[in-house]
């Protein structure tokens, strides 16, 4: 691990992926032993202006790694005695968290991810400046359900971390901008990093431009309203000295941010319900593979991209960030690391021989899971339901994840390495699963940060596609044969023999299918609007008439009823006509299913 080498490897190395993956710029900073030992920016901040990525002068968006700094500065009011990470944030906070459950939220769950709140994403991006609210504002106005128990089921929450960095706001004094920048980066001499959004204007002219590809044009200013837990800008010069510091016991030079027993804790693991696995320590991700003692945070806005890593036992940072979303086709960052570490930090423990029972668990396991980082009470949830993970037993024993994809890009297989506890066969990525008292199974990853739950087959994907699907083929068959069938009867010279009351009821049944569709159809435009840059009070309007709407097209689902019943009554109705009808009935019931299953149904503009 020399300057020279580590040079020739990642100049081997990253430029290729960022031409393959179409990704404008990159920023590495690695540290060992108190000292930057090798820092390199590649591309450009500014594809257009040809500007390239610099090490000290070019701004990343390091997104949730943010999240390590709000709780740094937590446990310094730790240190002092102003806070206590076991006591009911409540105490802390001017507003109420309600009592969901007999556990109270408290920092350590926070920082563990184990508070229980669903997902937020109501305004955690705004699209402009002037959209941006005080976090005291935020956290009353978007306060999430909580749909796990605290200390129970991991699950990934920037709402809880904007509650840590409000509570170093309140019991410090300073806006919590002004206490990191007093208390962090004044220390350690971070003079090119900020959580104030907009940027200040010395540090404006310094910010790379955002790309979702680098062949696309550059994108707007991110605005994230959770400022605590995201809004971080900063350079990898600055976040080297972020590095040493912690991987100095909490002292930089002759700054000491934390004290030693304190980063020590920080760094220690904190939570994981599966002994086998990487858990979470304090903030921090347990990262630890090829033998060694590792934790780190990854971070995401729309367009930048990065990780920060700790070697603890060899006194190494790794830190490197993207300026692009790129195509997606490799995992930059995640390869990156991972070959350092195979190069540097050898080996990988070889993969132990399968246990006995490992064909009878792999088929108790199989099965649909969903994660534990969802919105649960609004539409958002088919986000999760949507994208599930289905694990699928395997003749020799071991299972495979078909929407988990390894570094060859075929699905991930994994073995089982001990009861209950799985590991991949091209890596040391780890799964543990616990089965509850309903009989289905969780599962928990290594870092501990989201878990996954099964969840039966009637709430799995493909049931739920199947049931949009078939809706929308049934209703749109049934409006295509209305004037069809007239198109028929014009034809051969029939008219329809039907009295004014019985046509009546079969034409507001058509009239049902097309109000159905269009909210369908209005749906799609809302998600076609909607995106993480908009997810703001804008679409608020089209938001709520979808949902009005939407209950509308549900209720009216009686008229389709009777004109089923009033059809199987009457004695001239040609028999496949009657099943038509029961089958129109059948596809307003499957579109009812899926809104259900997806919350689609649901009255109000949080979620």
């Amino acid at each position: 691990l020399t300057a020279a080498d580590v040079q020739i490897f990642l100049d081997g190395l990253i430029p290729m992926l960022l031409e393959h993956n179409d990704v404008a710029g990159a920023v590495v900073m690695i540290v060992k032993d108190g000292k930057v030992l090798y820092s390199h920016g590649y591309g450009f901040s500014d594809v257009k202006n040809k500007k390239p990525v610099s090490v000290d002068d070019t701004l990343f968006r390091p997104g949730s790694v943010s999240k390590l700094f709000t709780c740094t500065a937590v446990m310094q009011l730790v240190e002092q005695g102003k806070l206590d990470l076991d006591r009911d944030v409540n105490d802390y906070l001017d507003f109420k968290i309600p009592a969901t459950y007999s556990q109270p939220v408290t920092l350590r769950r926070i920082m563990t991810h184990t508070t229980g709140f669903e997902e937020w994403g109501k305004d955690l991006f705004v699209p402009k400046a002037d959209d941006l609210e005080p976090i005291q504002q935020v956290l009353p106005n978007y306060l999430p359900a909580r749909v796990f128990a605290p200390g129970t089921m991991p699950a990934y929450s920037n709402y809880a971390m904007t509650i840590a960095g409000y509570i170093v706001q309140r019991v410090s004094g300073e806006k919590f901008e002004d206490y990191v920048a007093n208390h962090i980066y004044k220390p350690l001499g971070m003079i090119h990093s900020t959580f104030v959004q907009p940027l200040p204007a010395d540090l404006k002219p310094l910010m790379s431009e955002g790309y979702a590809l680098a062949s696309g044009g550059a994108k707007e200013f991110e605005f994230v309203n959770s400022a605590p837990a995201g809004s971080m800008s900063t350079s990898a010069g600055d976040i080297a000295r972020f590095m040493m510091a912690h991987l100095q016991d909490g002292r930089y030079g002759d700054t000491e941010i934390l004290k030693p027993e304190t980063a020590e804790l920080m760094h220690s693991r904190a939570f994981g319900p599966v002994s086998d696995l990487n858990g979470m320590a304090l903030a921090f991700f347990q990262e630890n593979q090829n033998g060694h003692t590792i934790v780190g945070h990854g971070g995401d806005t729309r367009y930048f991209h990065s990780h920060l890593h700790l070697i603890l036992d060899s006194n190494v940072g790794v830190f490197i960030s993207l300026n692009s979303a790129g195509r997606g086709d490799v995992d930059i960052r995640g390869t990156v690391f991972k070959k350092f570490l195979d190069r540097y930090f050898p080996p990988t423990p070889p993969l132990p021989g399968a246990i006995a029972s490992a064909a009878n668990d792999a088929k108790m396991v199989a099965g649909n899971y969903i994660t534990s980082r969802r919105g649960d009470t609004g539409f958002i949830k088919m986000g999760a339901i949507l994208n599930e993970v289905q694990f699928v037993a395997q003749p020799d024993g071991t299972i495979v994840a078909t929407q988990i994809r390894g570094p060859n890009g075929a699905p991930r297989r994994y073995r089982e390495i001990a009861p209950m506890v799985y590991r991949a066969e091209d890596g040391e990525a780890k799964l543990g699963f616990v089965k509850q008292n309903d009989g289905h199974y969780d599962i928990f990853t290594s870092g501990a940060a989201s878990g996954f739950q099964q969840v039966p087959f009637t709430q799995s994907t493909a049931f739920v596609i199947f049931l949009r699907n078939f809706a929308l083929i049934v209703l749109g068959l049934t409006i295509v044969f209305w004037p069809l069938g007239a198109l028929i009867r014009w034809h051969y010279g029939r008219k329809l023999d039907a009295s004014a009351a019985a046509r009546r009821w079969p034409r507001w049944t058509r009239f049902v299918c097309i109000f159905d569709l269009a909210v369908v159809f209005g749906w799609t435009q809302y998600f076609n609007a909607s995106t993480p840059m908009r997810t703001d009070k804008s679409l608020d309007a089209l938001l709520t008439l979808l949902q009005i709407t939407g209950w509308i097209g549900a209720i009216a689902t009686i008229i389709v009823l009777v004109n089923v019943i009033r059809s199987w009554r009457s004695p001239n109705r040609w028999v496949l006509s009657k099943f038509g009808d029961v089958i129109t009935l059948l596809g307003c019931v499957a579109l009812i299913w899926f809104a259900c299953a997806c919350n689609f149904l649901q009255v109000g503009t949080r979620f």
